[in-house]
């Protein structure tokens, strides 16, 4: 199936949800530390990306790009991901929950350089906080970019900063939550003569208000997003090759 970035006039809240994974198991919550996430990139897996194209809506040319999968390290609620809501006026994806990221520079090295570089730029993650330990198989996005998310463990005294230019709010999931496929929920929709399908991934976030009441908010994981968190599901969850 094809998850889908926001075309014009597609509402994702508004999508009638085909199916939500009940009878896929979550992954073992041992298998979601550090050490353990690390040998998972240093072991071949025998295993197939769910999603990898999404149906295009762009007509531009195609453009390589990297985002950054940040897992903090959190000990007693366990590890989180990292995830920014982008900003409004933004030209692509605008308003929506992402992974910190942006298109390769030729001054990048490799891809792995340009997801620290972005996530530097975008929250002020520096890279000193940063381990990364593999990457995903590359993703094409509605809107023409070749991603490539790169994972990486971070450790949990990070400094953030964010780029008010490009990011509305930076907050954690727990990867528990997103590695449990009762959360993933599938969409079906027609738009423009096709059908189009995508993964959401709702996550309630519980803040402090102004006024120092305790409040929730709904972060809508959806789209390209979901679909790398849905690959990522499916890699922890392969069998050791041989």
């Amino acid at each position: 199936m094809g998850a889908v970035s926001k075309p014009p006039s597609i509402d994702p809240r508004a999508a009638p949800i085909h199916r939500v994974d009940h009878d896929l198991p979550a992954v073992p919550w041992a298998q979601l530390q550090p050490q353990a996430l690390r040998q998972r990139f240093a072991q071949e897996r025998v295993w197939t990306p769910e999603v990898v194209r999404e149906p295009q809506f762009s007509s531009r040319a195609p453009a390589e790009a990297a985002v950054l999968v940040p897992i903090v390290m959190r000990d007693e609620e366990g590890p989180t991901v990292l995830l920014t809501q982008r900003t409004a006026h933004l030209s692509t994806h605008s308003g929506q929950i992402a992974f910190p990221g942006g298109k390769v520079d030729a001054e990048d090295a490799d891809v792995q350089a340009t997801a620290l570089r972005e996530a530097h730029e975008e929250v002020g993650l520096h890279p000193r906080h940063v381990q990364v330990i593999g990457q995903l198989p590359q993703y094409i996005t509605g809107s023409a970019f070749w991603v490539t998310p790169v994972i990486a463990l971070v450790s949990p005294d990070l400094e953030l900063q964010a780029n008010p230019d490009e990011v509305d709010a930076v907050f954690e999931v727990p990867l528990a939550f997103l590695m449990d496929p009762a959360n993933h929920r599938q969409h079906r929709m027609q738009w423009q003569g096709a059908e189009r399908q995508w993964f959401s991934m709702p996550y309630l976030e519980n803040i402090r208000t102004d006024s120092g009441e305790q409040a929730q908010v709904e972060r809508y994981i959806w789209g390209a997003t979901a679909a790398m968190l849905r690959n990522f599901y499916r890699l922890l969850m392969a069998h050791p090759a041989g």
